[in-house]
């Protein structure tokens, strides 16, 4: 099981686990879980999860981490959910080694809880429709009514409970509900649902069933059937655990965990919520949900994110009590911090200009030697090939350049990094469009490796490949998928649709890049010189055609922030 960090930062759950481990408190255990629904992809959110799950279990001796999917709703679950969960947790670097379980392995279990509670008079079969239910549950401010099916003998309850697991009713025809109080001010407990019919089959159980225990009901029972200490859950089920210690009071059951809520991490420019980015899916807003614009485990991995970033992403963070946004400017930098180490440079020209440099021998080509990481020297070097034709940006080159311009002009000396020095001596342009087809240009043969015998400088280094020798690719650039940091503001209508960047995905057809890359394989990630972080697309590049996701961009928003935060008065 991966950690991460060998010395995390303390925080109040850990602090919480610290005392109970001091006084013995579950005789000296720490057993945590990860628990998904398997009714979509895991988002960043889930990691945050998961590295805290997990990562406690791994700072204490012997402590145990339970990956559980909460499979109770076949009608949202998939078995490609669960697999592609499967994938992320292990791709992030954790192991939930023989403690793998279902929510679905407990169903027996669950019933035979279901039928002490009607047996104690703790729960009532109704026959209310669901608007009935929502009418007779009240309001925030106004306390609920009892159902005319409350009273019901306990005899009644137990059988018509069994005609509903035998599959006698209709869906939607009774509920299951637990007996707490409808005057509670906690909505979850006035009598809340605990089974439901559903004619279904399940993914794992088939058949067999065609009621399934709701969701609340489930996850307290699942915990403490698995001996679970800590259950650690978000914020937004601060309000359930009330219902979730009642049902363990109620029943005679050997473990009772405690459950602990912590703040879920909200992301500037994206959303944490599975139903509105299923919606993106099914609507076609994103290529899937391993879209590299979506904020999905999967489509970050694809984008080239590494588990190291985000597994630093999310110990930066940390762990607190009240909800907040964290600027994506944060993850950017860790990304950007772990590929600078370990990326190896290359150059690649996304909008090709091209170059002629008139005095250099037409069928001569030479090796020039490049390295391919400053930051690690062990990475050594490579050679790339120079010829007569280059391309360069267009960017790169301004006919009539600005002030503070310092690149390639009419006139004007630049450096071809590793190269030489190249001289702008003509332009030729298209006729009728006036467009700029190709530069002229001279070199200096004494400026070989980017230096100059004779002490002149230049104030421009431009990347370059040979035209002859580079190959055509594909290159995806990304921006944030929403126009705004906060998509979920109840504005336009609350249509978060509405804040859709339409600009999040530009595909260069034309760029090229060194023939280094002929063997890259597909996830592979290099730093395009000048230019940032780049993954060979794992869908969609192939031996005949290179694809390149944009993972971020070289400039560093972050660090810009942390240096005015720093700076700032207290």
């Amino acid at each position: 099981m991966t950690t991460t960090n060998s010395h995390p930062s303390s925080d109040f759950i850990r602090n919480i686990i610290a005392e109970d481990l001091r006084i013995n408190k579950n005789e000296g255990r720490v057993v945590t879980r990860f628990p998904p629904e398997p009714n979509g992809y895991l988002h960043i959110g889930h990691a945050k999860s998961i590295c805290l799950n997990f990562g406690i279990a791994s700072e204490n001796k012997d402590g145990v981490c339970h990956m559980r999917f909460d499979d109770t709703n076949p009608s949202k679950e998939d078995i490609e959910y669960i697999e592609s969960i499967k994938a992320d947790v292990k791709w992030l670097g954790f192991d939930w080694g023989k403690h793998l379980y279902y929510a679905s392995d407990y169903f027996d279990q669950l019933y035979e809880y279901a039928v002490q509670l009607i047996k104690k008079g703790k729960a009532y079969v109704c026959s209310l429709s669901l608007e009935e239910i929502k009418e007779y549950r009240g309001t925030l401010t106004e306390p609920g009514k009892d159902s005319p099916y409350r009273s019901r003998p306990v005899e009644e309850n137990l059988d018509l409970f069994e005609r509903m697991r035998a599959g006698e009713f209709e869906d939607g025809s009774h509920i299951l509900r637990a007996k707490i109080d409808m005057a509670s001010p906690n909505l979850n407990m006035r009598d809340p649902a605990i089974y439901r019919i559903r004619r279904m089959p399940h993914h794992r159980t088939g058949d067999k069933w065609c009621i399934y225990p709701m969701y609340d009901y489930t996850h307290c029972l699942s915990d403490s059937i698995e001996g679970i200490t800590h259950s650690i859950c978000t914020l937004e089920f601060e309000d359930h655990r009330p219902l979730y210690d009642w049902i363990l009071d109620q029943l005679d059951v050997e473990c009772h965990p405690q459950q602990i809520e912590f703040a879920r991490l909200n992301l500037s420019y994206s959303i944490m919520s599975k139903r509105k980015l299923m919606k993106l899916v099914e609507s076609g807003d994103v290529n899937g949900w391993d879209d590299p614009r979506m904020p999905t485990i999967s489509g970050l991995r694809r984008r080239g994110y590494t588990p190291k970033s985000i597994r630093d992403f999310c110990e930066r963070i940390g762990v607190a009590k009240k909800d907040s946004t964290v600027d994506v400017a944060l993850l950017e930098h860790c990304v950007r911090q772990d590929l600078n180490q370990q990326t190896p440079r290359v150059m690649g020209v996304l909008r090709p200009l091209r170059v002629v440099i008139e005095n250099y021998p037409e069928e001569q080509t030479e090796e020039l030697e490049a390295i391919n990481n400053p930051e690690d020297p062990g990475m050594g070097s490579r050679e790339i090939p120079f010829s007569r034709m280059l391309y360069i940006e267009q960017e790169d080159f301004r006919e009539d350049p600005p002030k503070k311009y310092f690149r390639l002009a009419p006139g004007r000396e630049v450096r071809l990094r590793y190269a030489y020095y190249i001289k702008c001596v003509g332009v030729i342009k298209d006729e009728q469009t006036g467009e700029i087809l190709e530069l002229r240009c001279t070199y200096d043969p004494e400026t070989r490796g980017g230096g100059s015998p004779d002490g002149r400088k230049v104030k421009a280094t431009l990347h370059w490949v040979s035209a002859i020798h580079s190959l055509r690719a594909e290159v995806r650039l990304y921006d944030h998928l929403f126009l705004r940091a906060n998509p979920d503001e109840v504005k336009d209508g609350g249509n978060f649709k509405a804040k859709l960047n339409p600009n999040s995905l530009e595909a260069l057809t034309s760029c090229r890049v060194e023939p280094s890359l002929a063997n890259a394989v597909p996830g592979s990630r290099y730093q395009f010189e000048r230019q940032g972080y780049f993954c060979v697309d794992t869908q969609d590049s192939s031996d005949k055609t290179l694809v390149f996701n944009r993972t971020v961009t070289l400039r560093d928003t972050w660090a810009k922030i942390e240096k005015a935060m720093k700076n700032k008065p207290q």
